[in-house]
Parts: C-alpha cells; structure tokens; sequence
C-alpha cells in the first residue's frame, strides 16, 4: 500500500515536470472550482414550482414559510418591499428591483472569474509547451548525436503536459459554467416574473 506522502512526492514531481506553468495552472484550478461552487450552492432553486404559486404561498404563510433557496428568500423580500412602497406612495417597480438587485448581483457573482480562466488555462497551457519546446532544441545543442531521439522524444513528452492540463481545466469549467450560466439566466427572469406578479396584484387592490 502506497503512503500518503508518497503520493504527495509522485504529485509534486508530476507537477514540476512541466515547470512553473504546471503550478500556475494547478492554482488557476482551484480559483475556477471554488468560483464553480459558490456559484452552484447559490443558485439553489429550492422550493419547486412556478413563480406565482410561491407567491401564493408567501402570502399566505407569511414567515411561517420554510425558506429552501434564493427564490424564497427573494419572493419575501420583494413582497416585503411591495408593501413598503404601498405604505409610502412609492413605485412598487423600482422599490421591488431595489430589494431584488442584490440578489442580482448573488446571481452573477465569480461568473467572470469562471469564464476568464476557462479563457486562460488552455492558453498559458500552450504557453508552457512553447517553452519547454525551446528548452528541449537548447537541450539538443549539447546533446550527443545517440542520444537526441530520446532527448527529443523526452523533451516534447513533457512539453505538452502543460497542454493537456489547460485543457483538464479548461474543459470541465467551460461546461459546468455554462450550466450555471443558464440557472443564472433562469433566476432573473423569474426575478422579472416576480416583479410583474406582485405589482400587478398591488394595481388591483388598489
């Protein structure tokens, strides 16, 4: 059975094959899974169903309501803003977007980070293959006329580690940011939704 620390030395030497650009990418990654995963533990729909039968539901449970994701949390907070404008003279549009807008932002949030490195990673990992192209053709110089074959089969092997690992990182990321950015678009037009339903029942009181 293989320790622990031994595969930490077959991962640090594994790493340090492709040289520095292997550790840059290495970190790339772990920013695009944190990004990817803020992104999916706030996008939770939560409660299922359509838009104005949760509001149906808010209204009339109040905070007895269970709170299951995003959209609980926003229905309350745009039906809480809907009576606060009531109550002032407001317009209940722009006081219902004011309360939605952070939820806006929770929406979009590291969605720029995500697609920048899913930009980034396939190029710095080309960057690397450059650069261990030329150092493998410097190799050859002092290399003997026997020995070049392996020199070169050796050198272009490690080169396109580098690659290879843009791709694992930017492949899995592009995908699942897609996904993610879909969700996103899903919760503001049910944010929109929203807005509509509960105005156009406040009009109606009224």
């Amino acid at each position: 059975m293989v320790a622990p620390f031994e595969h930490i030395e077959r991962f640090i030497d594994l790493m340090n094959t492709g040289g520095l650009v292997m550790w840059v990418l290495f970190v790339l990654n772990l920013f695009l899974w944190y990004g990817l995963g803020y992104r999916y533990f706030i996008l939770r729909r939560g409660t299922k169903g359509n838009i104005r039968r949760l509001i149906n539901k808010h209204e009339k449970r109040g905070e007895a309501q269970a709170m299951r994701g995003m959209l609980d949390h926003a229905v309350a907070d745009a039906l809480q803003a809907a009576k606060d404008a009531k109550a002032i003279g407001a317009n209940c549009r722009q006081h219902i977007h004011g309360a939605l807008f952070p939820y806006y932002i929770d929406t979009s949030s590291y969605s720029v980070l995500v697609k920048t490195i899913i930009v980034l990673a396939p190029l710095i990992g080309l960057l690397g293959t450059v650069i261990g192209m030329i150092e493998t053709f410097d190799a050859l110089q002092n290399s003997s006329m026997f020995s070049q074959g392996a020199s070169i089969s050796g050198g272009i092997s490690k080169a396109l580690f580098t690659t290879e690992l843009g791709l694992v990182v930017a492949v899995p990321g592009l995908i699942l940011g897609r996904v993610l950015d879909k969700k996103a678009e899903r919760f503001e037009l049910e944010f929109e939704q929203m807005t509509d339903i509960i105005c156009t029942k406040d009009s109606h009181e009224n």
